[in-house]
């Protein structure tokens, strides 16, 4: 766990790398025959060494997946050695669960530009990296859910933006994520971007006044909602789609909350997001099984809303408009998420975001 300003912000930023990579353009490529091969992953997501979508991607294309996982820091660290050693990077694909991660691997120059129709016409604007170091494939959205025994109507009446966290009426009432955690720290830049540096802070101290635990797990902290440890916590919106979908204790966990999505309204931000996103390494082996990956899981059948798409699987929401949304999330309700700030600049305020966290009380480790 790190718990100092130095430790955590090298953890997050280092020195940009001198490496310019020349754009690729792709035609869509209409052979229906199995590319065959093999891809490398360096993965962020922890749902299992082969997850549903993946063994799909290997029947639609006859590729062979193999699967490293690791946090998203440690795998960038993995990344900028492969690279420095030169030759052939163990990794092809990068997959990473934060789009700051992912911006930070294309200033360091370890990912290259990849762009096709395909991908142009499947992943909006707003969803990949300007010059398709890489794509976003499904999307968490991170809000508040409360227990409706302990959370009266006036109560949640007021609570409508990520700063009224902040109000005094929730002292002692908050569970909340660690600072050392990409989830907290990517969402306090999305509270800068928005706010400002100065009132970010007023917003961040103040929650960390009403924090009553720190808890390094979404899940648990929804259990803890239920215990009565705490009546509100921020959460990633998918793990209440596994708690829907699991066992009878899950699922009488998932019926004793609610879901509230933040920072709605014509006027507002709309509620934080961040992406499951990949981009290809820059000294990848097989280019072309990588270049298949992401043109495969920017479509319908990639990003389909069951336990074969990469969005489905995990109750996350597609990146293709197109695609349709699994049901348990789409019950849910409407979100408008905030895309007033961009993925692509999620990087540049993550070591601002962790020095703001520490200075104004935030924990950095589970109490």
């Amino acid at each position: 766990m790190l718990n100092t300003r130095k430790s955590t912000i090298f953890a997050i930023i280092i020195s940009l790398l001198l490496l310019v990579v020349a754009p690729v353009s792709a035609q869509d490529d209409d052979d229906d025959e199995l590319i065959g091969g093999v891809l490398n992953i360096y993965s962020a997501r922890h749902y299992g060494d082969m997850e549903g979508p993946f063994l799909a991607f290997e029947e639609a294309t006859g590729i062979e997946v193999r699967i490293s996982q690791g946090s998203p820091r440690d795998l960038l660290a993995r990344l900028r050695a492969d690279i420095e050693r030169g030759n052939r990077s163990v990794a092809d694909i990068f997959l990473a669960i934060d789009a700051g991660v992912l911006a930070i691997a294309t200033e360091e120059g370890l990912l290259q530009p990849y762009t096709s129709d395909t991908l142009e016409a499947n992943i909006a604007e707003t969803q990949r990296d300007p010059d398709g170091h890489w794509y976003g494939l499904s999307q968490r959205v991170r809000t508040v859910v409360y227990n409706p025994e302990n959370v009266t109507e006036e109560e949640i009446d007021t609570l409508n933006d990520y700063a009224d966290l902040a109000a005094p009426v929730w002292e002692g009432r908050l569970c909340m994520r660690p600072a050392s955690h990409i989830y907290t720290v990517s969402w306090t830049s999305g509270l800068i971007y928005n706010l400002g540096a100065e009132e970010a802070a007023e917003v961040i101290s103040g929650i960390a006044n009403n924090v009553t635990r720190y808890i390094n797990s979404d899940t648990s902290q929804i259990r803890a909602l239920v215990a009565g440890e705490c009546d509100v916590a921020l959460v990633n919106h998918y793990y209440m789609g596994r708690l829907a979908n699991g066992d009878d204790d899950d699922q009488a966990t998932f019926e004793a909350v609610q879901l509230k999505w933040m920072n709605q309204g014509e006027d507002n931000t709309g509620t934080f997001y961040n992406i499951n996103g990949a981009g290809i390494v820059a000294n990848a082996a097989n280019v072309e099984q990588a270049q298949a990956f992401l043109e495969y899981f920017s479509t319908i059948e990639g990003q389909a809303p069951d336990e074969t798409g990469i969005s489905g699987v995990n109750y996350e929401f597609p990146t293709n408009p197109e695609a349709e949304i699994n049901e348990t999330i789409a019950a849910f309700g409407e979100v408008m998420l905030d895309t007033g700030y961009p993925l692509w600049e999620y990087g540049d305020l993550q070591a601002e975001a962790v020095e703001l966290l520490e200075d104004n009380g935030f924990g950095f480790s589970e109490n």
